[in-house]
């Protein structure tokens, strides 16, 4: 071979290497109800920006990806359904049942059972997904409205918003064995990945209590002030958790910030600026960035982690609601 041909082969072989050893491990794709629109927006995280739009059922809100990943549910509320998505087609192959005004669930992954939070008949519904089959109803408080599930899978807990309580389900026998006051309108209930504690939000009284799970008693209440902004507009609504639980950060509404907290001390180290109408989140699968759901602005926020710094802003459909993050 000619030296320079030699070279040339060289350079686009290093070339080649270097594009490889630049490219992501894992391209990551989330998907957005989008309550106002009737869709769900699909957002390339690589690129940072939507590229497609999944049409779906009436008044889309809560989302939750399947146990193998690969579909996403979707709570389409005014059709009184849970609608299932292909995440590789982008289309809906499919509905699971449900009771009327389905709002937020959570899914039990070892048993793959969806807990469902039924608004208007105070109900949450049990599904069976994998035999799409509805397993039975438990009676809440008024309103139900936050779903999670302790790590050892035993507990289920439901927020009603109305009756303003935590209502903790035991997972054997499906019913309420405890009832815990909590602050008005209580939104989003998540246990710490060790299971210590049970934080839940608060909208009206921009709060969250730390509730012992075992006790069933609140030990805590985290409350947030924003320099110049009245307290009413302070609202608690969306939760996550670092993954090693030294961190929480809390979407406050109408505030426009996510708080982040100190999940051992309960202080609030900084307040980040995003969207309007801050509402849900999502982390990525790295846990690099966390997505907010910014109902007003009809955009989401991108959050780097580590930096604390909110780096990048994405428009998808009108009202915003719920997120999730799919390795795709």
């Amino acid at each position: 071979m000619f030296p320079a041909l030699r070279l040339a082969a060289l350079g686009l072989a290093g070339a080649c290497a270097w594009l490889l050893a630049a490219a992501p491990a894992h391209a990551f794709t989330a998907f957005v109800t989008n309550e106002r629109d009737n869709t769900v927006s699909v957002v390339d995280l690589d690129a940072m920006k939507t590229v497609a739009t999944i049409p779906v059922g009436q008044r889309p809100r809560g989302i939750v990806l399947s146990k193998d990943g690969k579909q996403a549910y979707v709570c389409a509320s005014d059709d009184d359904t849970i609608q299932v998505i292909d995440l590789a087609s982008r289309k809906v192959v499919g509905s699971l049942p449900s009771g009327p005004d389905p709002e937020t669930f959570a899914l039990d992954r070892v048993n793959d059972i969806l807990f469902v939070s039924n608004e208007n008949d105070n109900m949450v519904t049990m599904i069976d997904v994998a035999k799409d089959t509805r397993l039975g109803e438990i009676p809440t408080g008024v309103e139900p409205e936050g779903m999670a599930i302790s790590p050892d899978g035993k507990t289920i807990v439901n927020t009603s918003e109305t009756t303003n309580m935590a209502h903790f389900i035991d997972f054997a026998t499906r019913k309420v064995v405890a009832n815990v006051l909590v602050d008005p309108r209580p939104r989003v209930a998540m246990f710490k990945h060790d299971g210590s504690e049970l934080w839940v939000t608060s909208e009206l009284a921009g709060t969250v209590s730390v509730i012992d799970p075992v006790k069933h008693v609140v030990k805590r209440k985290i409350q947030f002030q924003v320099q110049g902004l009245r307290a009413d507009v302070v609202q608690a609504v969306g939760l996550r958790f670092t993954p090693d639980d030294k961190l929480a950060f809390v979407a406050l509404g109408p505030s426009n910030r996510v708080a982040v907290v100190d999940a051992t001390t309960y202080e609030v180290k900084k307040y980040l600026l995003v969207g309007q109408r801050v509402w849900q989140m999502a982390f990525t699968p790295d846990h690099k960035y966390l997505l907010t759901t910014n109902g007003l602005s009809n955009d989401i926020s991108v959050i780097d982690v580590a930096d604390l710094d909110v780096v990048k802003s994405i428009q998808v459909g009108r009202l915003p609601w719920g997120v999730v993050v799919a390795k795709q």
